[in-house]
């Protein structure tokens, strides 16, 4: 088995770039996998990976539907157009 990373709370909520309160909270809502080391709770990696990808997923979808509403709304006529042809 090998060696795995570990981060805390703090550096879990930096790099989703929201509150370590925020990320505590899903912590204890068991949201979040984490295991406490004294008094700091540590995320292991593969733990951060999913969280990220679920993250990033959910970030990206969001700015695909902000893109597309544009375009449709900036060039909605052409593409109308373009279609016909």
């Amino acid at each position: 088995m090998g060696k795995s990373n570990l981060i805390t709370i703090p550096k879990l909520a930096e790099l989703l770039g929201i509150s370590r309160i925020a990320v505590y909270n899903q912590v204890r809502a068991g949201k979040i996998a984490a295991t406490k080391v004294g008094r700091i709770h540590v995320i292991n990696d593969r733990t951060v990976q999913q969280v990220l990808r679920k993250r990033v997923g959910a970030l990206d979808k969001q700015r695909v539907d902000q893109a597309v509403r544009k375009v449709v709304r900036d060039y909605g006529e052409v593409l109308k157009r373009l279609a016909r042809e």
